[in-house]
């Protein structure tokens, strides 16, 4: 299926180690590319294959199940890791580190984006999750994004707009694929954001777990209330099922042991969800992207 590109191109290649959680089986075929010319190869060759795409950044807010997925699992790397600091923008590929484009900005003296350095996610996925903490969110800076259709092969500069960036949420389809993105900053001392910046790592590490398998907040928040709170107020935290618990420490982070499967979380995931709804009748809908789960 893959003949042409197979220098790119692998078979059953465990997806779990790529992901913030360790979990999950193999995708049917796992493929990075470092630069335009390898992206296009690829696309070139999956178009017409049938197979779903599921573009991986980080992994941060992913679970494959442990069986795997008959998916093809594209990775961008190499060129689209690079930070810019252009003089009207901070321009990103969409494989750079969360963190690494704050750090970068501020040295830069272009302050801002401090708020990333909290988030262990890349700038594609911030993008099609509207990802943000501490009182600002990607929509708040972002000018644009690149993104290519990859069933076409169409580039295009999105306005965020265009994205449909609301809580959590773009517009974006499985099939689209973010290039690069450029944000907008304000001129400041690189000392200011680096207080700010030690100021919300000191933050997480207070009140977020650490040292332990998870992806942060596992559900979004509802109307006008937190997600945390809420399952907390009825008790749930240390629920467990198999090897994966609700954090003692927040409410909203569930934390996976060594013996964890995709398949614990996915159904603790449910559990809480279900308590939550009888109690309360919210709904939580989870920040999680749960492929291969029925």
């Amino acid at each position: 299926m893959f003949e042409a590109v197979s220098d790119l191109v692998e078979s059953d290649v465990p997806v779990g180690p790529l992901t913030t959680y360790k979990l999950g089986g193999p995708a049917a075929f796992y493929a990075e590319a470092g630069d335009r010319d390898a992206l296009d190869r690829v696309l070139e060759a999956w178009r017409g294959t049938g197979l779903p795409m599921l573009v991986l950044g980080r992994g941060s807010n992913l679970v494959v199940h442990e069986d795997g997925i008959e998916a093809l699992v594209l990775r961008l790397t190499g060129a689209f890791g690079e930070v810019t600091l252009d003089p009207d923008s901070v321009r990103a590929g969409a494989a750079v580190r969360l963190p690494q484009l704050a750090r970068a900005a501020v040295a830069g003296g272009r302050l801002g984006l401090e708020f990333y350095v909290g988030i262990p996610g890349s700038v594609g996925g911030a993008i099609r999750q509207n990802a943000g903490g501490h009182g600002r969110e990607t929509r708040d800076v972002l000018i644009d994004a690149t993104v290519l259709d990859a069933s076409s092969g169409d580039v295009e500069a999105r306005s965020v707009a265009d994205l449909d960036l609301g809580y959590r949420h773009s517009a974006l389809a499985a099939h689209e694929v973010v290039l690069q993105a450029r944000f907008a900053f304000e001129d400041g001392d690189p000392g200011v954001g680096e207080v700010r910046m030690r100021e919300i790592t000191r933050w997480r590490r207070e009140h977020q777990p650490g040292g332990t398998y998870n992806a942060g907040s596992v559900f979004k928040n509802p109307p006008g209330d937190s997600a945390g709170r809420i399952i907390d107020a009825l008790g749930l935290k240390g629920t467990t099922v198999g090897d994966v618990a609700v954090s003692d420490k927040h409410a909203n982070f569930f934390v996976a042991g060594p013996e964890a499967t995709g398949s614990d979380l996915y159904r603790l995931v449910q559990e809480v969800r279900a308590r939550v709804y009888e109690s309360t009748g919210v709904m939580l809908e989870p920040e999680i992207q749960f492929e291969g789960f029925a």
